[in-house]
């Protein structure tokens, strides 16, 4: 039986509930929340492994939560609830500092996967191997595993845990194409298809992040197969 404390944060109480529910039967303690305001109230009282968000609340909601958390340097694991389905508005949610997003209606079987694969990361703080927390170098961007820190040059880049795992394992794999079956596997634990956008979408936000205009390309498609990175 899996394990876990989850703050689960949704307006709409027959959504609360029944999600309180279904995840309470995978063993995880659940502390529910009408708003953002509230989440925020019960996150400081005691800290849960994983917060589940919905994007749309009165008063304070899901983005702002974020917002606040991440500008206290608060790295707790953040899912998004949206029922919106735009890019952009998924973007916004990676903005604000968010782990993941799952847009509704879902399944619950990927909601698990996605807590799962949350909780898993957040409880790999022992290197797997050795020299997993060596400084990565690629051309001018530069890993720091231990302090979770990226630099591009001498420019800093704030990225969330799934950002910062995402561009690790295409960093410590340089030169190699990871296919998207390999890549969703090792940082979701979850294959969720070819017609999922999940990755697309956390691919797009990083090169926002790295390559600012004068920046050489990093990060390089290869279609119908994966990704790569590679200095120019």
């Amino acid at each position: 039986m899996t394990s876990g404390r989850i703050l689960l944060a949704d307006d709409d109480r027959a959504i609360r509930e029944s999600l309180s529910r279904a995840l309470g039967l995978q063993g995880y303690d659940v502390v529910p929340a009408s708003d953002g305001a509230i989440a925020l109230t019960l996150i400081e009282k005691e800290p849960p492994d994983v917060a589940i968000l919905d994007v749309m609340m009165p008063n304070v909601d899901g983005l702002t939560v974020c917002r606040v958390l991440r500008s206290e340097r608060n790295r707790l694991p953040i899912l998004m609830l949206t029922a919106r389905t735009e890019t952009a508005d998924r973007v916004a949610g990676l903005d604000a500092g968010a782990d993941d997003y799952l847009a509704k209606p879902f399944e619950l079987d990927e909601l698990f996967a996605r807590v799962r694969a949350l909780l898993r990361r957040a409880r790999t703080d022992e290197p797997g191997e050795q020299g997993a927390h060596e400084v990565v170098q690629l051309g001018d961007l530069r890993i720091e595993p231990n302090a979770r820190r990226v630099w591009r040059g001498e420019r800093e880049v704030e990225l969330s845990k799934t950002e910062f795992d995402l561009l690790e394992l295409l960093a410590r794999n340089q030169g190699i194409v990871l296919e998207h079956s390999t890549i969703y596997e090792r940082i979701w634990g979850y294959d969720f298809g070819p017609d999922s956008k999940n990755l697309a979408v956390y691919i797009s936000y990083l090169r926002r992040k790295l390559e600012l205009p004068g920046d050489s390309k990093l990060i390089h498609t290869v279609r119908g197969v994966g990704y790569t990175v590679r200095a120019a």
